[in-house]
């Protein structure tokens, strides 16, 4: 791991806002590596941008100082003005050899993460990888780093109650409604298109839900969310005057009183007396304290949520001590996966040596001998050459691989 070196950018040290004039688009990602590269001799590297961390992860034998973090920078070419390059210096972490791998296996877990067990950045890192290798910019080592780095990965997702329980409000929501048992044609009410709506709508989508109405101020991001689900856009002032009953209200919206009045919750009923559900995840509530007292509701509210949220966040974080066990583990496991594969590529020309030493007896030294051999003792001899070429390829390999356990 001599020369492995990450620059990293995230949440820990830099704003979000900031953070986001490092992101690179996909369009110039390929020039901007190459350029970094051939400027800085570089031999691997690849990108990793996500809303809260910007990472490159390369192979050099340069010193990773303030100065190369500055060439680094101004070869990447963001257009970035002088005082957010001095910003990005002063607040960038370095990581080499072992810490890098470390860093890399931590961030790959999530123990790096805003939100700790969150298994989102797993496949953030192989997308981002991946990318890379299939513009040429990743070669073996790297292959290899990804593979051990996927490995611990699961390792911890599997062994430790890290990502176990939720902590996002959305997917508690979510979870609280399909405890509630719901059939799949439930009539939901969707009212607000913002960011939240928008995604326990998609959890509810996957989920074979379909009965879908959108109300919304700005009618056009309720048609836009109807589209998505299939479902039909109405604009908020239309609420009161709907008549195609409900099962289930969703709001989320940014007013500063309520929008499901007693009112309008009673023309929505329409007479049902049956109990409903409604999941208020606005702040401040959507939903009228006065629809609680006098109707039969479900009621699922943010601050609920919040709490369970706080709670499970302090469960993932008593997982840290397993999840840093394990990747201790795999960080011993890794240096002699990487002796292992230097002597894999030291001795990968064997196998055509072999072949050639071979070729050379049965057709130059020891030519004339088996010429006079008659047809069946050719085919042994045949038999007897391709067996010994076999272990001829395969034992100093396994005998290599003994020495370096042993050793170990």
């Amino acid at each position: 791991m001599e020369y492995l070196k990450i620059i990293a950018f995230t949440h820990k040290q830099i704003d979000l806002k900031s953070l986001g004039k490092l992101v690179i688009c996909e369009q110039t990602l390929d020039s901007r590596l190459k350029n970094i590269q051939e400027k800085l001799n570089i031999k691997e590297i690849f990108y990793i941008g996500t809303c809260n961390r910007v990472e490159f992860v390369f192979t050099s034998k340069n010193l990773v100082d303030k100065d190369f973090t500055l060439r680094f920078l101004t070869e990447l070419d963001m257009g970035l003005p002088e005082q957010y390059m001095e910003r990005f210096i002063e607040n960038v972490s370095v990581y080499e050899q072992v810490e890098a791998f470390n860093h890399l296996l931590r961030t790959s877990c999530s123990l790096e993460s805003l939100v700790v067990g969150e298994k989102e950045i797993l496949a953030q890192v192989r997308k981002a990888y991946e990318a890379c290798r299939l513009g040429g910019f990743t070669g073996d080592y790297m292959r290899t780093v990804m593979d051990h780095v996927v490995k611990t990965a699961k390792e911890v997702y599997t062994h430790t109650n890290i990502s176990k329980n939720p902590v996002s409000v959305v997917s508690l929501a979510y979870r609280k409604l399909r405890d509630l048992k719901m059939c799949a044609n439930s009539r939901l009410l969707i009212i607000g298109a913002g960011e939240t709506n928008k995604n326990i709508a998609q959890y509810l989508k996957k989920h074979k839900y379909s009965n879908f109405s959108v109300f919304n101020r700005t009618v056009e991001n309720a048609e836009y969310l109807a589209r998505e689900l299939k479902g039909k856009a109405y604009p908020l002032s239309e609420l009161q005057n709907f008549e195609g009953g409900f099962d289930v209200i969703i709001t989320c919206t940014g007013a500063t009183e309520p929008v499901i009045t007693e009112e309008i919750y009673a023309k929505l009923l329409n007479g049902d007396t049956s109990k409903k559900v409604i999941v208020d995840l606005a702040i401040p509530n959507d939903t009228a304290p006065e629809i609680l007292k006098k109707f039969p509701v479900h009621y699922i509210e943010v601050e609920s949520l919040k709490e369970t949220a706080r709670k499970n966040i302090q469960e993932r974080y008593k997982e840290l001590i397993n999840a840093e066990h394990i990747i201790e583990q795999n960080i011993k496991e890794f240096e002699l996966v990487l002796r292992q594969r230097k002597i894999e590529i030291a001795m990968s020309g064997v196998p055509q040596k072999i072949k050639e030493i071979k070729h050379t007896a049965m057709t130059a030294v020891f030519a004339d001998e088996i010429s006079g051999l008659d047809e069946n003792s050719r085919l042994v001899l045949e038999r007897v050459m391709n067996y010994m070429e076999k272990k001829c390829i395969s034992v100093p390999m396994v005998l290599a691989k003994e020495i370096l356990v042993n050793n170990s």
